[in-house]
């Protein structure tokens, strides 16, 4: 075969390719297209076999405008292709379309067990006169440590206890953890609004621990905060035994014990008397709580001298299982249909 021979049929084939491809409607057709001219015994394969028989100079005419060729039929039938098994698709789904609304049983869902908790929780506080706070929960070390008088030597900052997003300033105000503690927002808060306040702050935290049937790394937490003139244990005691009176609608006995934390003094345990049905009665540890350490009010620009209060903090995702008896804290960040339907 000539040079001359070879181009006129290179153009001849070029020309029913577009001519075939414009006759493309179905991918069946399209799979026809595709073994007719990039085929193992296509024409345009026949052509390559010719391009051995010629010199050195008339390959370098003939190899570029081939491949070529070939790359506008590839690229052009990917792009057929596409367009072809979209309009498939769209008309397999006309066709199998479901009306769920119709043909599914009408069903209404339902707030998460601590979602419900945290709700009625909000509502027994909102009704002793507290406002909901809430606040970021990447904070700052100083917000989550230092301005709460805790020691720079506290287990609870060691990466075992802690998540920390940045660790390398010397400045506390420029590191930042996830918040371990929802405390970060009373600090926020005595801050920006002074004294007196009284506000609960519900929230996630995150604490790196060993994941169990009673620990998990991300939980839920209520802290709260009461600082004004005149204010004593005897005020904490009688708002928690209101609180969990109407959450479990029973009356609901606790008793205080010494315990220590950074942020309060003198600090308190707080347990409760908690009974199932069949079952002996045992006091269980709930909350810690304390008078807010001096250090603290002062740290926030509040007159130490004038004002006082107190704070508590307890774990909500806790106290969702006590109320629903559910003995794996796991459930409930699970998606088990099953368990989720029981609330």
């Amino acid at each position: 075969m000539t040079l001359k021979e070879f181009l006129t049929r290179v153009s001849e084939l070029e020309k029913r390719v577009s001519e075939s491809f414009d006759n493309v409607r179905i991918i069946e057709h399209l799979e026809a297209f595709f073994q007719e001219f990039l085929g193992k015994k296509s024409q345009l394969n026949e052509l390559l076999k010719h391009i051995k028989d010629f010199s050195p100079e008339e390959k370098k005419e003939v190899g570029p405008q081939i491949q070529q060729l070939k790359n506008k039929i590839n690229q052009d039938f990917l792009v057929k292709r596409n367009v072809l098994e979209t309009e498939a698709l769209n008309e397999k789904l006309k066709e199998d379309w479901i009306d769920v609304t119709k043909s599914e049983p009408f069903s209404v869902g339902n707030l998460h067990p601590i979602s419900k908790i945290q709700r009625r929780v909000e509502q027994i506080f909102s009704s002793m006169g507290f406002e909901i706070a809430d606040g970021p929960e990447v904070e700052t070390e100083w917000n989550n440590f230092d301005a709460l008088n805790v020691p720079q030597t506290h287990p609870a900052r060691d990466m075992q206890d802690t998540f920390w997003i940045s660790k390398d300033s010397e400045n506390s105000h420029e590191n930042s953890v996830l918040r371990t503690q929802t405390s970060n927002i009373q600090i926020r808060k005595m801050i920006e609004h002074g004294a007196p306040i009284r506000i609960i702050a519900p929230g996630r935290v995150f604490r790196n621990e060993e994941l169990d049937a009673t620990h998990d790394a991300t939980f839920y937490q209520v802290e709260g905060l009461l600082v004004d003139e005149n204010i004593t244990l005897g005020h904490l005691k009688g708002i928690l035994e209101k609180m969990l009176s109407e959450l479990f609608e029973k009356e609901i006995k606790i008793r205080i014990r010494p315990g220590y934390f950074p942020f309060v003094e003198p600090g308190l345990e707080v347990d409760i008397w908690f009974e199932l049905p069949g079952k002996e009665g045992k006091w269980l540890e709930f909350m810690g709580a304390g008078m807010v350490h001096p250090s603290v009010l002062r740290n926030c620009g509040v007159d130490s001298k004038k004002y006082g209060g107190f704070a508590f903090g307890f774990g909500l995702t806790r106290l969702v299982m006590m109320k629903y008896e559910i003995e794996d804290i796991r459930l409930l960040s699970s998606q088990k249909k099953e368990f989720l339907e029981q609330f």
